[in-house]
């Protein structure tokens, strides 16, 4: 822990940065997650059919699917279990490793993924995309790739 006479303070343009970037993540993700509320869907739930529908025969072993979308094991089968109720997603058991088990997308699921994506991008660009400045992509993600690739590295460690 660094003594107060080492903390390296936030600037003001750095603190300014920092606090829309908070303020942004909150308030985009709480919009998308108000979008998807019609179908039924939460942001967790959208995410899990997205890993699943671009997988191979729609389906993820479970702790793949708990490390793509950050979430532990036991939380990942809480939220798979509602899904399952909902008709989404049911699990298997993997053949060749008998602790194993997968979680596969039903024609339910895939169904209702393909109705929800398109409400879903066009959210995404009503409050994201579309209220950039032409240009600012490539900037954003130069900008935010090199802090995804250590925020990544991070992962796993105690």
């Amino acid at each position: 822990m660094e003594s107060d006479k080492e903390t390296r303070w936030l600037s003001g343009e750095e603190q300014r940065a920092w606090r829309v970037h908070l303020d942004v993540n909150r308030l985009l993700t709480h919009q998308l997650e108000r979008d998807l509320q019609p179908f039924g869907l939460t942001m967790n739930d959208y995410e899990i059919l997205v890993n699943l529908s671009e997988s191979d025969d729609h389906r993820m072993r479970m702790s793949d699917l708990a490390a793509a979308t950050l979430q532990s094991k036991s939380r990942l089968s809480h939220q798979i279990t509602r899904m399952e109720k909902a008709g989404l997603v049911r699990r298997e058991n993997c053949e060749s490793d008998r602790r194993g088990l997968f979680a596969v997308l039903t024609e339910h699921g895939w169904r209702t993924m393909r109705e929800v994506a398109p409400h879903h991008v066009a959210s995404v660009r009503r409050h994201f995309i579309d209220l950039l400045p032409p240009g600012a992509l490539d900037g954003l993600h130069g900008s935010l790739v090199p802090v995804a690739e250590h925020l990544r590295s991070l992962r796993g460690r105690g």
